[in-house]
């Protein structure tokens, strides 16, 4: 029997559920503009209700919630991005180097200035990336390079065509994710729908499918590194490690934290979720020294995949125009910062002037001395400790950053599923807000708005101060 009222009548309000997500998302996609504000968060918020009852609903039934999940991002197949104009600079990149040239040593002005076209709809392109991005050396890395010499290949002179091949890649990433996250959490004996708090999250569907940001392919290859790294198979971890950071570079923030894991050795797998390593014949000492000779190895192995994985586009100004560029993020560009904003306005109270420069440069070192701090005087002995302790610097790094675009906080998603902290969720729900940012009272007025962002961050504050200080921890690692 084809139609049986029953089984509806069961299924009923998940159903509904379901087909009001996809009717939200249809709407987001293709019928959205990106300063209709009201529109914008009331239709995200509705998404991210919708989003905790189906996983409420359906946290039972992993398949179910995997068609859902993917469901909703073929929604966005053929749609242009519309919070975001990177993927132009997506599509230019991977046409030049199909070119002959090579992406890191030519912005896009240096052309386009000179009345040089040296890819099929230059002009389109350039006004699409706009200006900010037209006028800098690209910053991303050889794998995402990669990724948009393939949507070249296959998409030929179309940016549709582009967009659709760049989805696909993000998509099977997320399959990836999704593959390996639940692989691990069994492993860690946490329950595997929690890998849905990032795979169904409206924030992963709309930034990464939806607005073509690879933090999700990056995502992909930590993900499966730290599943192989669990596993014991280090040799394989570290190289799937040196993939992730040539797609984004995020990843090298969290090398040192290594440190104490390879110290610790093991025999066998080991049973993170009581917080015991596997006993061994050897000495203290002896376990020292083969955990460092494991580390060094590990390290070497990384540092060896990423330059060669950088080596064809090495050349004396590749070096210099990618570090300028990436310098850029910490001295010229700001954007929903938190503590940032707190020191610039101190620096205009003693000196009247934006202090982004000297800032920029104070940053770096205090990340690298929390960085320290974590790797050495906290136990990051276990993979759950290992992950808790990459959540906490990733998230010390983005409350001091200058910048801090809404994509950046994937990482902080895909890491919180294997904790028992919720602010990364929470911070991906009001993150929706740093959209808003620009909307003042005086339409002449560019600038951001303060009490915008200041909403943003009092309630990330809150919840991480309340998880991470107030909270009493549980005994064992816990499920969101």
């Amino acid at each position: 029997m084809l139609f049986n009222p029953a089984l509806l009548k069961l299924y009923k309000t998940p159903l509904l559920l379901v087909l009001a997500s996809a009717l939200f998302y249809t709407v987001f996609a293709y019928d959205l503009v990106r300063t209709d504000y009201v529109k914008l968060v009331s239709i995200y918020a509705a998404l991210f209700f919708l989003f905790y009852k189906l996983v409420q609903i359906f946290k039972s039934n992993f398949k179910a919630l995997t068609y859902i999940a993917f469901g909703f991002r073929a929604i966005f197949i053929l749609a242009i991005p519309n919070l975001s104009q990177d993927f132009y600079r997506f599509i230019w990149d991977g046409r030049l180097i199909l070119e002959g040239f090579n992406p890191y040593l030519y912005t896009v002005d240096a052309f386009t200035n000179n009345a040089q076209f040296p890819v099929s709809q230059a002009q389109e392109l350039r006004e699409g990336m706009g200006n900010l991005n037209a006028s800098h050396f690209t910053n991303y890395p050889p794998i995402n390079q990669l990724c948009f010499v393939i949507a070249g290949l296959f998409a030929g002179k179309s940016i549709l065509g582009s967009v659709v091949v760049m989805r696909l890649l993000i998509i099977a990433a997320d399959f990836g994710t999704l593959h390996f996250g639940k692989k691990l959490l069994e492993e860690l004996r946490l329950p595997a729908y929690n890998i849905f708090w990032y795979v169904l999250n409206p924030f992963i569907i709309i930034e990464l499918t939806g607005n073509l940001h690879f933090e999700g392919v990056m995502i992909f290859f930590l993900v499966w590194s730290l599943y192989l790294l669990h596993c014991g198979k280090w040799q394989w971890a570290a190289m799937v490690f040196a993939v992730s950071i040539s797609t984004k570079l995020i990843p090298l923030i969290f090398l040192p934290l290594f440190f104490q894991w390879f110290i610790t050795t093991r025999t066998t797998k080991q049973s993170d979720t009581i917080g015991k390593v596997a006993s061994s014949s050897l000495t203290p000492s002896n376990k020292a020294i083969k955990g460092i000779i494991k580390l060094i190895s590990f390290y070497s192995i990384v540092i060896i995949t990423t330059i060669l994985l950088f080596a064809p586009f090495y050349s004396s100004a590749f070096l210099n125009n990618y570090t300028q560029t990436v310098a850029l993020w910490f001295k010229n560009f700001e954007f929903n910062a938190s503590l940032y904003y707190i020191a610039r306005e101190i620096g205009y109270s003693f000196r009247d002037r934006n202090e982004i420069a000297v800032i920029g440069k104070v940053i770096p070192y205090i990340i690298i001395v929390f960085v320290l701090i974590i790797t050495f005087f906290r136990r990051n002995k276990t993979t759950l400790q290992l992950i808790t302790a990459m959540l906490l610097v990733l998230t010390f790094y983005y409350f001091t950053a200058t910048t801090i675009h809404p994509w950046y906080i994937a990482t902080l998603v895909i890491l919180s599923v294997f904790t028992k902290y919720k602010f990364p969720l929470v911070w991906s729900f009001v993150i929706i807000l740093s959209y808003l940012s620009y909307l003042n009272i005086n339409k002449a007025d560019k600038s951001e708005n303060l009490w915008i962002i200041a909403l943003e961050y009092i309630i990330v504050y809150g919840v991480f101060i309340w998880e991470v200080f107030i909270k009493k921890a549980p005994k064992m690692e816990a499920s969101i």
